[in-house]
């Protein structure tokens, strides 16, 4: 009994030195682990965690074991590992960097015109019109609309177009035969900026395999930006967004028209929800819509 509230005794008394800090610290470190783990979840980056777990549990074995010469190559190997990591993962960290610095302030938002929220407004309406008349006549469509994250190095990829979005602009694009068809446009502040992009493909070795390229480059656009990105089947003419590496598809008009207001000229309260549409679209992810482009 005596040793037991001996352990007691200890136990407070290490408690008692905790302070609020310490707590602080200790859950920032938690949760940052914790956001880690969910963007390396099954991707490619998974695999090589794994393997730096391994080779780190190797190198404490081999200190305990005294086998030194194990001891010292795999440390070494963990000194240049550092480096090759960080080669490894760009793409995931300059995602994470994007994501951070794209962050929306709402204090900034007085500044936002009322021209270039009506002219966004009016940039919706044709994309709709749009996309519903090409989704009729199967024809492919790519049509990235830029948020936070601008997309400079994308536009430097197509031609230069800065023009007011219109259904008649945006058909004329997407034509069959028009040399820019099979590239993306991105509309900035309601406006199409560029057409004939080309997008990154999306590393998700999940996505079903009936997703052809098309599929393929809207779900990459949105994984490494904040872009909203508007597709249309060209076998299947189905309408599709893809949001944050999710993609909803099967979408009608009126559904499309509501998506994109919400996402582009979102509310306060909008905004606040804005978790429950992207765990919406991630049901999306694994449709079956057989050989889409």
């Amino acid at each position: 009994m005596n040793s037991v509230l001996l352990v007691l005794q200890n136990i407070w008394k290490y408690l008692t030195l905790i302070r609020p800090t310490n707590v602080l610290d200790v859950a920032i470190i938690a949760y940052l682990v914790y956001k880690l783990l969910s963007l390396v979840k099954s991707t490619r980056a998974e695999s090589i965690l794994k393997g730096v777990a391994i080779i780190l549990l190797a190198l404490g074995l081999s200190s305990v074991l005294q086998l030194h010469g194990v001891n010292y190559i795999l440390g070494h190997l963990v000194e240049w590992g550092v480096l090759a990591l960080i080669i490894l993962f760009q793409p995931e960290i300059r995602q994470i960097l994007e994501k951070v610095g794209s962050k929306n302030i709402n204090l900034l938002r007085i500044f936002t015109p009322e021209q270039q929220a009506t002219e966004l407004e009016r940039a919706i309406d044709q994309t709709v019109m749009a996309c519903t008349e090409m989704s009729k006549t199967r024809t492919g469509v790519l049509i990235v609309f830029e948020r936070k994250i601008q997309l400079n190095d994308l536009v430097l990829s197509g031609t230069m177009l800065d023009a007011s979005v219109s259904s008649e602009l945006l058909k004329n694009i997407f034509f069959v035969k028009a040399p820019m068809h099979d590239g993306a446009v991105i509309v900035r502040h309601g406006r199409v900026l560029a057409a004939g992009c080309m997008l990154p493909l999306s590393k998700n070795v999940n996505l079903s395999r009936d997703l052809g390229m098309r599929h393929r480059a809207g779900i990459g656009m949105s994984e490494n930006s904040d872009a909203v990105v508007v597709i249309v089947s060209e076998e299947t003419g189905s309408i599709s967004v893809a949001i944050g590496g999710m993609l909803k598809r099967h979408l009608m008009p009126e559904t499309l028209s509501t998506l994109l207001r919400n996402e582009l000229m979102p509310s306060e309260e909008e905004e606040n929800s804005r978790t429950g549409l992207l765990e919406m679209l991630r049901k999306g992810v694994k449709g079956d819509d057989n050989g889409e482009n």
